[in-house]
């Protein structure tokens, strides 16, 4: 999908006696070909973040990945997968707590979709180049590439979505759609790209403040989501 697969030399591709079958990697590679893929992918983009450049950045080689992962496009998607699973996990059960009173906040609702990203990239080693990788992928021109990223949000999007229409039933369906749309394009740049703030207010915002700039993003899209439909809509 994203690039032609190695060629094994013959006697890789030749069957062994089960006593020279290959031995597991040592501890420790499958995470530092993650680590290298993420930070590639977040500064080249997948198409120009070769499998050569990825195993010379981790230290390991091309039967490396392989081994762990078969090719590159289940390597794209275990990246993903670190991440977004524990992140979406995170999500849907502040969502869940609450929906439990019955009819959410907005701000209820945008907390629990930012704040699970914007702890993660403040927090977590490799945090902020995962954020600049996801922010640039839909720029890239592969489809199946932004396909990948859609399946793991489905069902994000859906209870979300669904959750803001109830928050806000002054808004159309398809209005709803545009603004979470609005919602997850200030997140991904302020996740992203946060340190542009910094430059250009010379040091007088802190994107590294966490908690500040959930703060803060969740004020700006309260605001914008709760505003008036746009003209000529009719609600729900």
């Amino acid at each position: 999908m994203f690039e032609p697969k190695d060629k094994n030399p013959p006697d890789v591709q030749s069957p062994m006696p089960s006593s020279a079958q290959p031995q597991p990697l040592p501890a420790g590679t499958k995470e530092k070909l993650l680590d290298a893929a993420e930070a590639l992918f977040a500064e080249h983009g997948v198409h120009r973040a070769s499998l050569r450049a990825i195993t010379q950045k981790a230290g390991a080689n091309l039967a490396a990945v392989n081994y762990h992962f078969g090719s590159k496009e289940e390597l794209l998607r275990a990246v993903l997968a670190r991440r977004l699973t524990p992140i979406n996990r995170q999500r849907l059960a502040l969502l869940d707590r609450a929906l439990a009173s019955g009819t959410p906040s907005t701000e209820e609702i945008v907390r629990a979709f930012i704040a699970p990203v914007l702890t993660m990239v403040r927090r977590e080693p490799g945090g902020h180049a995962f954020a600049r990788f996801i922010s640039r992928t839909f720029s890239e021109p592969d489809a199946e590439l932004r396909t990948l990223i859609l399946e793991a949000f489905e069902d994000v999007v859906q209870r979300f979505t669904t959750a803001l229409r109830m928050a806000l039933p002054h808004l159309a369906e398809d209005e709803s759609y545009w603004r979470f749309l609005f919602m997850v394009g200030a997140m991904a740049h302020a996740a992203g790209f946060g340190f542009l703030t910094q430059q250009l207010s010379g040091g007088v915002c802190d994107p590294g403040d966490a908690e500040g700039v959930i703060d803060r993003l969740t004020a700006f899209l309260v605001g914008g989501l709760e505003a008036p439909g746009a003209v000529g809509e009719t609600p729900r």
